[in-house]
């Protein structure tokens, strides 16, 4: 039996790979903010050494788009460092190296920092999640005309099947920067647009807008996508089909187009 810290598990990503290593029987350490007995902030390390005393792997899911990941990922490569934790996996993005959004450039640095760390160590990027995409989505929703991105598509990913694959490399010797998984489909926004308009029962014309800045120009230029590795199988439609009321309020109530 394997000691595995997954952090940021309590998280959509995080909770999945979590069950999946316990279904297996590992003892799985979830280390999230909030979540007793492991309850540390990365950004602060407080408590960080006693999480990761006799483990032997770390599975990094713990993120956040408002910034900290780079402290985050020092703070944990020291304590790792210091317990002798053998394997690191990390979970980053598809174009990490490609689109200078500021969110990638800090998941691109948390990369470099992991291969220099000295640990064993496991990269896996993905493309966006479908749940991503769908949050993505409501907020433009919220204006009476879907606002979207001109000439940008993405490429949605179940996040179940990541959890696979990083509960998957978990348990394996570590192994570099692995192949990256993409979504089984590129699509344009407004197709997927549609697709949820569809689903909920709103009505709303959807509004391709040009934008500008080198951001968007390596979106449009497919720099987040992985044409390649499109090794996902759950479409966008099939998650929207699958997900509760309660995740996103996907359904209107009947009689209530909007």
């Amino acid at each position: 039996m394997t000691t595995i810290l997954v952090t940021g598990g309590t998280g959509t990503l995080g909770r999945l790979v979590t069950e999946r290593l316990r279904t297996e029987g590992h003892e799985v350490r979830v280390l999230s903010r909030r979540t007793q007995p492991y309850a540390v902030d990365l950004r602060e390390g407080t408590g960080l050494d006693a999480a990761v005393a006799g483990v032997d792997v770390i599975v990094h899911c713990a993120s956040s788009p408002r910034g900290g990941d780079e402290k985050a990922a020092r703070n944990l490569i020291a304590a790792a460092r210091e317990a002798g934790v053998g394997h690191l996996v990390y979970i980053s993005i598809v174009g990490v190296d490609r689109v200078p959004l500021g969110y990638y450039k800090a998941k691109l640095a948390v990369e470099r920092l992991i291969e220099e760390s000295g640990l064993g160590w496991t990269v896996l990027r993905t493309t966006q999640f479908h749940d991503l995409v769908l949050r993505i989505l409501q907020g433009a929703a919220k204006l009476p005309v879907l606002l979207l991105p001109a000439g940008i598509s993405d490429q949605p990913i179940e996040v179940a099947e990541v959890a696979d694959r990083l509960a998957e490399l978990a348990t394996a010797p570590p192994a570099g920067r692995v192949p990256d998984m993409g979504g089984p489909e590129i699509r344009a926004f407004p197709d997927l647009a549609r697709s949820y308009l569809r689903t909920t029962g709103k009505r709303r014309p959807v509004l391709p807008v040009r934008l500008a800045g080198a951001t968007y120009r390596a979106a449009r230029e497919g720099g987040h996508l992985a044409p390649e590795q499109a090794v996902g199988k759950g479409t966008f439609e099939e998650y929207l089909g699958s997900a509760p009321k309660g995740r996103g309020e996907l359904r209107d109530r009947p009689g209530t187009s909007r």
